[in-house]
């Protein structure tokens, strides 16, 4: 079940910087190393919702709706705008900040499970991708996927932890330099908007 080809291919699908990766690196930055692993929990969590419905079979639902499909998608846009506005207009110094502010780890959490969890492609993706490496003749179905499912998910929990350690050592470079922390807001706020432009202008 867990073959080199699904286990490649993960890395590879985990690996590319997408809202999950843009959101934690820029939180390792702002927020430090715990809270870059709170993000990236978050971020997996919110892939869960997509896994079941590709299990459950809901995915074939949402793939033949297209009212469902487009009011997920257009939810994840307006989020993705909000935080691209959101992070343009923060000038707060980029600092170690206690979890207990802004939210905290539960509002961390929170926000990047939003994230994935407003992105229709995901359970289209799954959809797609999970069938491929059941192999017949072993456990059902059912089980072969709860597998993968969780092979995938423990996947992107550790390569995110890993951006967010890589986001957090380069902070001091960061804080150092008022005129950094500024081209990176803009950055992760334009990478934000484009996310969600791509995400609106996307077909099914």
């Amino acid at each position: 079940m867990f073959t080199v080809e699904f286990l490649l291919t993960s890395l590879v699908v985990v690996l590319i910087p997408g809202t999950g990766v843009v959101f934690t690196v820029s939180t390792g930055l702002a927020r430090g190393r715990r809270a870059s692993s709170f993000a990236a929990l978050g971020c997996t969590l919110g892939i869960v919702p997509h896994l079941l419905a590709t299990i459950l079979g809901l995915a074939a639902v949402m793939h033949t709706s297209a009212l469902a499909f487009e009011l997920l998608r257009y939810a994840g846009v307006a989020y993705l705008f909000y935080l691209a506005l959101a992070t343009w207009r923060d000038r707060s110094a980029f600092a170690v900040q206690p979890l207990q502010g802004q939210g905290g780890a539960v509002g961390l959490v929170v926000k990047a499970l939003l994230l994935n969890i407003l992105n229709p492609k995901l359970t289209i993706f799954f959809l797609a991708f999970l069938p491929q490496f059941v192999r017949p003749g072993l456990a059902s179905p059912l089980a072969q996927l709860l597998g993968l499912s969780a092979a995938f998910m423990a996947m992107t929990l550790v390569v995110f932890v890993a951006y967010g350690l890589l986001a957090h050592a380069f902070r001091t470079a960061v804080i150092d330099s008022p005129k950094v922390q500024a081209w990176l807001r803009r950055g992760f706020a334009a990478t934000y908007a484009a996310l969600g432009t791509q995400l609106a202008l996307s077909g099914r």
